[in-house]
């Protein structure tokens, strides 16, 4: 993996996302907030750039994680039976049915950081001959990857929930953000998560656990000033 490659794709995110800070957190720029989209689209495409081989199979992954996701949020939007009553504001662009398109772009990202930062947690931990007993059985990396992966998708979620509506990505009938959000978005990151976990591409980015942590830092960061 190009080490030259890492170290720039980390210094873009950090630049985005503390200028971002700066902005919308501090200085209050409701024109910074439209760029939303464009960092969305620079961290997926950083993402790619970082993936030490994009072959058939980790396009795939791309692919089916951006549909499951997208088709998801547009059932949601329009029926209100997925994840609640809610509705997306004008803040994250052009959108089908209701649903921005980089809503579907988020899904992806979410779920490889998630994916990757669990994988490679395991296989550190497996070379340092940490693991416990019970964590030796053959199953045991699927679900750590699948189960404790949309964990984390969960986390970041629930991280980003109340800026997303200060920002207006979106709103909730009611302003209440219900429990059947977050149980859905577990089920809907484990099922991309499966596919994560079988389909045959290289699965070590540092870049995506280090995106991953910068943004929940500065979802945290901008939930303390919104």
């Amino acid at each position: 993996m190009n080490q030259t490659q890492q170290k720039i794709a980390l210094l873009v995110a950090l630049a985005f996302h503390i200028s971002g800070f700066i902005a919308m957190g501090i200085l209050k720029s409701a024109s910074f907030v439209e760029l939303t989209p464009l960092n969305f689209m620079v961290c997926a495409w950083l993402l790619y750039w970082t993936q030490h081989t994009a072959n058939k199979a980790f396009f795939g992954f791309c692919m089916a994680a951006f549909l499951i996701g997208f088709f998801s949020e547009v059932i949601g939007v329009n029926t209100g039976i997925i994840f609640g009553d809610y509705a997306y504001g004008t803040t994250l662009g052009p959108k089908w049915k209701g649903v921005p398109y980089t809503i579907g772009l988020q899904w992806v990202v979410v779920t490889y950081c998630s994916g990757i930062s669990l994988q490679m947690l395991w296989q550190k931990l497996l070379s340092k001959g940490k693991l416990p007993p019970i964590l030796q059985h053959k199953a045991a990396p699927f679900l750590a990857v699948v189960a404790g992966g949309s964990l984390l998708a969960v986390l970041f979620d629930w991280v980003l929930e109340p800026m997303a509506i200060g920002l207006n990505y979106w709103s909730w009938k009611g302003g209440k953000i219900p429990f059947l959000n977050y149980a859905t978005w577990w089920l809907i990151s484990m099922l991309i998560l499966v596919l994560f976990y079988f389909l045959p591409f290289k699965k070590q980015n540092l870049f995506a656990v280090r995106l991953f942590v910068i943004q929940i830092l500065f979802f945290i960061a901008m939930r303390m000033v919104l």
